[in-house]
């Protein structure tokens, strides 16, 4: 049974890949869009199929259309509108219907069924009012540019449906943000209000990327209850609301920003508490989300075929889960310092040899916390292209120096015309259970997939 679905999923996706080729072929060259008046209508048809190979089954069957739209009021302001019709065939990603209780209401995907659904992905308003560059709506803001994880890019929360495979693109949830932008100093002031109370996407019990660290679910003990209580969120839209801010300039070669971000951080905090009774112990977990005070700021520069690139952020409430059974929730608050600083070579043509190094440093650790105080972790991305880059080559590894854990990704992508591209790849897991990658050790996974701009 699972190599037929297997199969049938494989064949599903050349079916669409052979439509997306005579489609492509359609596709004037001179416009990928069709406009009418001020005007603009496109479309992004994308599917990937992914086969689990330690399970022996299709793990998805993915096909996403994001059709878009823009209106251009004048020269200088436009409205642009992004939705997505999603659907999977084999549910195993978010089985049945999820929740949505991490979402504010007015961010909600329209669930058409278990597999099928639809969402207003990007609206808004970009306009230059005075000197202000403003954009109102629902929208991306990214901040940080570190590959593979994140450190800096956390205005937006994250759909952890597929882990971090997915693209950040993809991954990033966007929210109803208003975005003003202020030349000021030889620089530029961003200014960011936002009243969305949108939080990560969780993977609910039974999917596939269903997270069981210890470093991030409570693990409770042999023959202990565990009675697990609705996510507590923040219900004010103005008192709830996020601020950031960020002043970005070029000094002496040198791409400068300092970041502010008073926000509720993405991850709800499991506090737990023991109630004793004569038939057993039974811990009960009341997840909330906490506020966090978020200051950093990133650097780059290049010295020939080197870019230089650097992150830096301090939070100061971090909440780690501690396994020591004194504490009274489960939880102990800290400062956190953390770091990412990176390294490109480009030193041989159409190549990319890229090397990150990411740290993190809590201030005030206390006995019995299921993570280290210091925690590092390592990425090497090689990257080449050939055939006049149309073929691109890539392998990304991510490795945790403290638990040995990881994850390397080949892929292979070829752009068969200016809007149609397809790819193949593998997810390759490995580790102990308890580690960030190591959970997923049996999620290893063949990837094909392609993307078709109409």
């Amino acid at each position: 049974m699972a190599r037929s679905s297997t199969t049938g999923g494989i064949l599903a996706l050349a079916g669409w890949l052979i439509v997306a080729s005579a489609l492509a072929e359609s596709t004037p060259d001179e416009t990928k869009s069709s406009q009418l008046s001020n005007h603009r209508f496109s479309a992004v048809l994308e599917s990937e199929s992914a086969y689990g190979i330690a399970r022996d089954q299709a793990d998805k069957l993915e096909f996403l259309l994001d059709p878009q739209w823009e209106y251009r009021w004048s020269e200088d302001t436009r409205i642009t509108g992004i939705a997505r019709l999603y659907a999977e065939g084999f549910d195993h990603l978010e089985p049945g219907r999820p929740s949505q209780g991490e979402v504010a209401p007015n961010s909600r995907r329209l669930q058409l069924g278990d597999r099928t659904d639809i969402e207003l992905r990007e609206f808004y308003l970009r306009t230059l009012l005075w000197r202000m560059h403003l954009t109102l709506g629902k929208q991306q803001v990214v901040w940080g540019k570190a590959d593979g994880l994140k450190l800096l890019d956390v205005v937006n929360p994250q759909n952890f449906r597929e882990f971090i495979l997915d693209n950040f693109d993809d991954s990033r949830i966007p929210l109803w943000t208003l975005n003003a932008e202020l030349p000021i100093g030889g620089g530029n002031l961003q200014f960011l209000w936002i009243p969305d109370r949108t939080y990560h996407r969780l993977p609910q019990g039974g999917a596939t990327f269903a997270f069981s660290s210890s470093l991030i679910v409570p693990q409770a003990p042999p023959g202990v209850a565990v009675n697990l209580r609705p996510i507590e969120r923040p219900n004010n839209v103005i008192t709830d609301s996020d601020i950031g801010m960020r002043f970005s300039s070029f000094w002496h070669g040198w791409d400068l920003t300092v970041n502010y971000l008073y926000h509720y951080a993405d991850f709800p905090v499991f506090f737990q508490s023991v109630f004793l009774a004569p038939s057993g112990a039974t811990v009960t977990v009341n997840p909330r989300y906490e506020r966090n005070h978020l200051i950093g700021g990133s650097v780059s520069n290049a010295f020939g075929n080197l870019t230089v690139r650097g992150e830096a952020i301090y939070n100061t409430d971090r909440f780690v889960l501690t396994m020591n059974r004194r504490d009274g929730d489960g939880v102990i608050k800290s400062g956190e310092i953390a770091y990412v600083l990176g390294l490109d070579w480009s030193g041989i043509q159409d190549t990319l040899v890229s090397f990150q190094l990411f740290q993190s440093w809590l201030l005030h650790p206390a006995n019995g916390i299921v993570r280290d105080t210091l925690d590092t972790t390592s990425t090497i991305l090689l990257r080449r292209h050939f055939l006049n880059e149309t073929l691109e080559t890539e392998v990304l590894w991510l490795q945790s120096v403290n638990q040995g854990d990881g994850l390397i990704r080949p892929k292979i992508s070829y752009e068969l015309r200016d809007n149609l591209k397809i790819w193949t790849g593998f997810d390759l897991f490995y580790g102990d259970r308890n580690g960030l990658f190591g959970q997923f050790d049996r999620n290893d996974r063949l990837v094909i997939g392609m993307e078709l701009g109409i």
